[in-house]
């Protein structure tokens, strides 16, 4: 079966995808404001020849310089040329390093051109007698290689759109032989490469000649055939010239190259490099497609030792680092098992499904020591579990799972091969691809696929910690690692592990008055609709409001009526009905979600439930809550409130305390717009609400506010934290968009502080793609300049409300972190962060210490050009303490 030998020239395809792609606004600039156009382009034609031409070997050739040996012959060869753009010259290390990473050789001659290269590698190939040629160039002059085993490819429009060359086409196309192509040239000369040929002999009479006679030679021992005196005159006049540019236009075929056939043999991909080399220049097009078409990866092996009792002292080797994956068999580490674990370092790994031998002295003393760096995918999952077998995990220097989620709040994946594939490592399966999913998901134990996934992710955490730092580094993200994102793991941990006492008597008897009350309610439905129907069912009552009782339809769905909480709320005040419908579903929420579901997460030995705060959830840096969502639990109803009163102190005598921070995100704007209207207000005590009305409404300074007016102003104040539009403010207020956009007006004019911050934030983040909070947690924005109107708006009110949302986000967290310390050698205990309050249980005898403590670590997390006020309350349950 004969080879397919696929040659490029890659300065000429290269040029061709720069110009073709590149624009003064040019979007093809990775992160660190490399143009990348050409590389994209080229890779573009890449993917398209690969697949068409399947080559067995390859290779990219490149010009060495402007100095060939055709300069020496012609001092202005090629000299007519403007000089390469920056934008693309900095390009070409990459475009080698991506051919590297593709599996491409790639290669050029020193005082020859790729060409040359390419021209002699294809003799070779047709000497060889086993080769299939395929030649892909922007430039035609290479058509001149054609013949019956070699084909030339030339880009016409862009550089996907090829046009294929062979000897019958060149002849169809240009009116000669691919040999001829030479003879052209000498004769017509090349503006392009600057070096002439006959006077006044352009391609028609060049083509004209060369069918006549067949070659240049034969026209000068042919002259008295030649056609017209002047045309005669010319050759004769310039004969040296058209000897030259015939020579100069010859592609060298005797190149001394150093390679040879053998050495081009073409590998493929590398599933390391290319997907690093995607991810660094942004091709994100690119890379999905890796992953798309190597869905599952084949890892390449990792020697490793089983763990037992009688080689696990050999642990004692790691002095300084050392990486490990506990593996748990459910996502809730709370009660999920452990199943195995991996260990190890550089090339000595090992591994075991039996959780026992985590107890052993020697694992034990490692992973509680204070001087041996521990690298680890999720700090706070393993610290818990640890803890569940009596270890204190200590010295946690590295955690995949932060660090990649402050590299890109967007990757906040939790698997640990789709975080690795992210940073280019892909020797690792991902958890799906092993264990499965949904109802098929099932953890191999007892196999040895087991051990060997462990040791793949426990190895990817080891080989990517050093380069993910160094990308920390860049991205200027370490200190935020350092002093919060990691310490608030640990913190959080703590919190997890102390849970809440929840009263499960309680919580049924408020679900029997729940579901008495839920009778009442349905009966009067009833009784009002005069007929009996599923009220849970969208359908039955759309029929029942729109049809039967004929109330206006405001919306409609595809399967017919939409009874939507928004469309309700509007009904309501017109039929008593809808109003019950709203208190229905609002007890029928509150008894399935809170409580038959704390009823559920209650943990039998301590009567406690154990949230999990996630930490890389969301873009803005808040936590958020789940198994259960303990931040969800209503507080506009007096019934969803109660719901509290079931979460009560661990021990007799003891209360729940709560600080909450007052407006925290309008004292950042406050802060971070330096609007002197703002924070005056905020300084001189003013209900900043009340304040906000009496300026949008024009009403005097010392004029009461109305509880609609105030309602309306706090819509406005947050609405602008939000980026809110006036057709959103519109929405939420119940007033018109017209009103809305004028309140939104009068608010900038009254705080152009904020107005003018807006305009800041949005050009710093057009300028640098990102966005920053308080504590320089970064947010990138890669469609802060797009075209579309739809992305760049969208982007424009991320860039405005994230460094605010953040920034309260950072100051909790900083407040925690401090609380943690000073509460280090007392008994009261931090229990939970719910958005901008903390909730802690504390004995009775600390209780004083605690009223003034709590506040003044919190009101001093940070220092803000308007006061952070802090509200506490204490009581014998959480609802007492609001």
């Amino acid at each position: 079966m004969p080879k397919k030998l696929l040659l490029i020239d890659g300065n000429s395809v290269a040029f061709k995808a720069f110009y073709a792609l590149y624009t003064s606004m040019d979007r093809f600039v990775n992160s660190e404001g490399l143009h990348t156009s050409a590389m994209y382009g080229f890779n573009l034609m890449l993917n398209k020849v690969l697949e068409d031409e399947q080559p067995t070997d390859m290779l990219v050739a490149f010009d060495a310089g402007k100095t060939t040996f055709r300069t020496k012959m012609f001092d202005d060869y090629k000299g007519g040329r403007s000089k390469t753009p920056t934008e693309l010259s900095e390009q070409f290390p990459f475009l080698k390093e991506m051919l590297a990473a593709r599996g491409i050789k790639t290669y050029e001659l020193p005082n020859y051109e790729a060409d040359d290269i390419i021209g002699t590698l294809a003799k070779k190939a047709e000497d060889a007698g086993d080769y299939e040629t395929v030649i892909v160039t922007g430039d035609r002059d290479l058509t001149q290689l054609t013949s019956a085993t070699t084909t030339v490819q030339v880009s016409k429009k862009g550089v996907t759109d090829l046009e294929s060359y062979t000897p019958a086409y060149v002849e169809e196309k240009l009116g000669v032989k691919p040999s001829q192509i030479i003879e052209i040239k000498g004769l017509r000369g090349d503006n392009s490469d600057n070096y002439p040929g006959v006077e006044k002999v352009g391609e028609k009479t060049a083509v004209k000649l060369i069918q006549q006679f067949g070659n240049i030679d034969n026209i000068y021992e042919n002259l008295d055939d030649v056609s017209g005196k002047k045309l005669k005159e010319h050759l004769i006049n310039d004969k040296d010239k058209a000897l030259m540019a015939r020579t100069l236009a010859t592609i060298n075929r005797d190149s001394p190259i150093e390679v040879s056939l053998k050495d081009l043999a073409y590998t493929g991909d590398d599933p390391e490099k290319l997907p690093a080399f995607y991810e660094k220049m942004g091709f994100k097009s690119f890379l999905d497609k890796l992953d798309t078409a190597d869905e599952v990866d084949q890892s390449t092996e990792i020697e490793y030792q089983e763990l037992t009792n009688e080689n696990i002292a050999n642990l004692s080797k790691f002095k300084d680092e050392f990486s490990i994956q506990v593996e748990l068999s459910a996502e809730n580490y709370h009660t999920a098992e452990i199943v195995g674990f991996a260990i190890g370092s550089g090339d000595d790994w090992y591994a075991s499904n039996d959780s026992s031998l985590l107890k052993s002295k020697v694992l034990k003393q490692l992973l509680e020591s204070d001087d041996v760096k521990v690298n680890v995918f999720d700090a706070k999952r393993t610290y818990v579990a640890l803890n569940r077998l009596g270890i204190k995990l200590n010295a946690v220097d590295f955690d995949m799972l932060l660090v990649s989620y402050l590299l890109d709040t967007s990757n906040n994946s939790n698997d640990v091969a789709t975080i690795a594939r992210s940073q280019g490592y892909r020797n690792i399966q991902t958890d799906e691809d092993v264990y499965g999913k949904g109802a098929k998901r099932h953890i191999p134990v007892d196999q040895p696929e087991f051990l060997d996934h462990l040791v793949h992710k426990a190895c990817a955490i080891d080989r990517l910690h050093e380069q993910m730092f160094t990308e920390l580094d860049k991205h200027d993200q370490t200190k935020l690692y350092r002093d919060m994102e990691i310490k608030i793991a640990f913190v959080l941990s703590r919190m997890e592990i102390a849970g809440i006492k929840v009263l499960p008597n309680t919580l049924e008897e408020m679900g029997s008055k729940f579901k008495e009350r839920q009778s009442e309610i349905e009966q009067q439905i009833f009784n009002q609709a005069g007929e009996e129907f599923n009220i849970g069912s969208p359908k039955q009552l759309g029929v029942i409001l729109f049809e039967k009782l004929g109330l206006p339809v405001i919306k409609k769905t595809k399967t017919g009526y939409s009874t939507a909480v928004d469309v309700l709320e509007k009904l309501a005040p017109e039929a008593p009905i809808v109003q019950n419908i709203l208190e229905y579903r609002q007890i029928s929420k509150l008894l399935s979600t809170y409580i038959e579901g704390l009823l559920k997460v209650i943990h039998p030995e301590d009567s406690k439930v154990h949230t999990r705060y996630l930490q890389t959830l969301t873009a803005t840096g808040r936590l958020s809550s789940v198994d259960p969502n303990l931040q969800n639990i209503p507080v506009r109803t007096d019934e969803g409130k109660r719901i509290r009163s079931a979460f009560v102190p661990s021990h007799k005598g003891w209360h729940i305390f709560s600080s909450d921070y007052s407006q925290i995100e309008l004292r950042v704007l406050a802060s971070l717009s330096g609007d002197k209207n703002m924070q005056e207000a905020f300084k001189s005590g003013e209900d900043i609400h009340a304040e906000t009305a009496r300026r949008i409404f024009g009403l005097d300074s010392n004029a009461d506010v109305t509880p609609n007016l105030r309602r309306q102003a706090k819509a406005v104040n947050f609405g602008i934290v939000y980026g809110i539009s006036d057709y959103g403010l519109a929405n939420n207020t119940g007033i018109s968009r017209k009103q809305a956009h004028e309140f939104i007006e009068r608010y900038f004019e009254e705080y152009p502080g904020v107005k003018k911050y807006t305009e800041d934030i949005v050009k710093f983040a057009r300028e640098k793609g990102y966005v920053e909070t308080i504590a320089h947690r970064r947010r990138y924005l890669p469609d802060i300049n797009s075209k579309s109107f739809n992305l760049r708006s969208f982007a424009e009110r991320t860039a405005m409300n994230t460094p605010i949302q953040g920034s309260a986000a950072d100051i909790i967290k900083i407040a925690m972190i401090k609380m943690d310390e000073a509460l280090a050698n007392m008994d009261t205990r931090m229990l939970l962060q719910v958005h901008d309050e903390l909730i802690f249980e504390v004995p009775d005898e600390e209780l004083a210490t605690v009223q003034e403590l709590i506040p003044k670590v919190m009101d001093s997390a940070i220092k803000l050009e308007v006061p952070l006020k802090v509200e506490s309350h204490f009581g014998d349950t959480w609802y007492e303490a609001k």
